[in-house]
């Protein structure tokens, strides 16, 4: 079974004068929220072989946030400049051409990661179904699973194994 963890960047706060949307930090919630996803993912096992990141300040701060809890355990990290700004068919290109790992966790952008939650599952579990019909907020995480390697991702294929909001974690 291969996994494939969709991140959304945690809350952050509005463009101050003279900084741009790729540099808006995260707020004082969206560090605690990002802590306590991280947490809840280290003590369920859910853990990432490997990371691909966007460079947009909010998703590195909220990448650093969730590993800070993880402890030893620390996976590979790759930053990819296309994540801050690329739709969903483009998302599937990238995560297919990621080097070969059962856990991968992306973290990235709505509407991406909300269109993604619902193209490449054909089911799950209902709870999880449930949760994500009502949006993807801000540190969402959708975990996903699939029998193929994640170099064959293609819609309709997964199964949404979990689906986490900050505020039930």
């Amino acid at each position: 079974m291969h996994r494939l963890f969709l991140l959304r960047h945690a809350k952050s706060g509005w463009a101050a004068p003279g900084m741009t949307d790729f540099e808006r930090p995260l707020t004082a919630s969206g560090i605690s929220d990002a802590e306590a996803l991280g947490r809840h993912m280290r003590d369920s096992g859910l853990l990432p072989d490997l990371v691909l990141c966007s460079t947009a300040r909010r998703a590195r701060e909220t990448l650093d946030r969730v590993l800070s809890v993880f402890g030893e355990m620390t996976p590979r990290i790759i930053h990819d400049e296309e994540l801050y700004n690329s739709d969903a068919a483009r998302y599937v290109e990238i995560i297919r051409q990621a080097p070969e790992n059962a856990a991968l966790l992306v973290v990235g952008h709505n509407p991406v990661m909300e269109d993604l939650a619902f193209a490449l599952p054909r089911g799950g579990n209902a709870d999880a179904m449930r949760l994500a019909s009502s949006g993807f907020p801000t540190c969402g995480l959708a975990v996903l699973g699939f029998e193929n390697p994640l170099s064959e991702l293609k819609p309709g294929t997964g199964s949404l194994e979990a689906f986490l909001r900050p505020e039930r974690v």
